[in-house]
């Protein structure tokens, strides 16, 4: 297909924006934060692209644009950008989904091997000048329950395989018995699902009432995979043995929230996937695609509107 036109939402300044010079030249690019500024290219735009827009710009910007046939988002994760009209349209929709894979697998394994080792009571012994010998934990043989048996979920089942893990997903069709099951089996719980209206509130207080009292909750998914109070009183009664978090209901962070005074808790914020390059990664998919559909080819990372990943 040639002599497309791209609506980019993006800050201008953005200089990852510079990867899109290698569009083909017949490309007609129109980048911005506002929605003044597609409104000569939008009517003829066939492709937008969802660098960093909020829903509230795509939802304008897609009004102002009938001729698109293909929506891109940079995103993972799309449950603060899916609105109606897009949903229920023919217009296929991509994401980011496996880029960062890999990645979380990593932070996952790290967060297991915090805990099993007693990282943070080896730091604090050592800025305290103190020899504290102590036992750690062999993390072979143990389990880590999968919540969300995705691209993120699989990365992080063969790098626990690998460390010679059993690792014990969570099947969709597996009801809430089956659920807590699994809960009392892990050793670790890794939450790897999208954010939709059957997975909010998919960690609540029967689950964490269902884990062992030595087992790690991770979560590099989404905040509200989990019922972040219950999840506070667990932490803070001991009932559970910690968690990791990448992700939470509200970020940043704000200042004074309990969890920063939690000393069984490890907290990213929000950096999991964030290496040097992640974001050159993302627009790379982006061009990938792009010459899939230039060429009628099949798009990668198809999102099924109707489930919302």
């Amino acid at each position: 297909m040639d002599n497309s036109t791209v609506l980019a939402l993006a800050d201008p300044t953005d200089p990852l924006l510079a990867m899109l010079e290698k569009l083909p030249d017949d490309t007609r690019i129109a980048v911005g934060d506002r929605v003044e500024a597609f409104a000569q290219a939008a009517p003829e735009a066939d492709v937008i692209l969802n660098w960093t827009g909020s829903r509230e710009l795509l939802q304008q910007v897609w009004r102002m644009a009938p001729c698109v046939r293909w929506v891109h988002s940079r995103s993972a994760g799309l449950d603060e950008l899916l609105f109606p009209e897009l949903a229920e349209s023919p217009v296929p929709l991509t994401n980011a989904r496996g880029v960062f894979s890999e990645i979380l697998g990593e932070f996952a394994m790290g967060a297991v091997l915090f805990f099993a080792k007693g990282f943070r009571r080896m730091v604090r012994s050592q800025e305290a000048g103190v020899w504290d010998q102590f036992d750690t934990m062999a993390v072979a043989g143990q389990s880590l329950g999968v919540i969300g048996f995705g691209d993120i979920g699989k990365a992080a089942a063969r790098r626990a395989e690998a460390m010679g893990m059993q690792v014990l997903p969570l099947r969709r069709e597996t009801g809430q018995q089956g659920k807590l099951d699994l809960l009392a089996r892990s050793d670790y719980v890794l939450l790897s699902a999208p954010l939709t209206p059957e997975t909010r509130g998919i960690v609540g207080a029967a689950e964490l009432r269902a884990m062992q009292p030595g087992a790690v909750l991770i979560n590099v998914g989404r905040g509200p995979l989990v019922d972040e109070a219950a999840l506070i009183a667990a932490l803070r009664e001991k009932r559970i043995g910690g968690a990791a978090l990448d992700v939470f209901d509200q970020e940043p962070l704000p200042a004074g929230h309990p969890y920063y005074t939690l000393d069984n808790l490890l907290l990213s914020p929000h950096s999991a996937d964030h290496t040097p390059d992640w974001k050159q990664r993302a627009m790379q998919m982006f061009l990938d695609n792009f010459e899939r559909y230039r060429k009628g080819e099949s798009l990668r990372n198809m999102v099924d509107k109707g489930r919302g990943y």
